[in-house]
């Protein structure tokens, strides 16, 4: 990402790495348009329209959940459990199973909110932070 935000290449394309604070508002901003949408919706709207705001959301996520681990050293592959967790628990946990899908949710926030990036350039590409001077 070059030392900036490039907001479109954080919400649709998984390749390279990003970092915390722009992955965290982009995680914030699709978190937010999908509970307007939520409250928005009613439940005969939700079924027929729910089919066209959600893919789109979730493939957003995708890319943002996979250029953070990406930053941290992680493969993409593990943004699935993170959106099965949100799957599973939106919008309250309910049972056994959701506790432990909260835990994933805990361990994900812990994760890619809290620890920093690995320092340098890893497999997914150079640091965010601190990009590789051009000559």
């Amino acid at each position: 990402m070059n030392g900036q935000t490039d907001w479109s290449e954080l919400f649709f394309s998984a390749d390279g790495r990003a970092a915390r604070m722009p992955s965290l508002t982009a995680a914030g901003a699709l978190l937010l348009i999908a509970v307007f949408y939520e409250a928005v919706a009613g439940v005969a709207l939700h079924w027929i329209t729910g089919w066209f705001v959600y893919p789109p959301l979730f493939y957003c996520a995708a890319c943002v959940l996979s250029k953070r681990l990406h930053d941290r050293g992680r493969s993409g592959w593990w943004a699935a459990l993170v959106l099965a967790a949100i799957v599973a628990v939106w919008p309250q946990p309910l049972s056994f199973f959701d506790f432990i899908f909260t835990l994933v949710l805990v361990w994900a926030g812990v994760e890619l909110g809290a620890m920093p990036g690995e320092a340098g350039a890893n497999r997914y590409g150079p640091n965010p932070l601190r990009p590789a001077l051009t000559i």
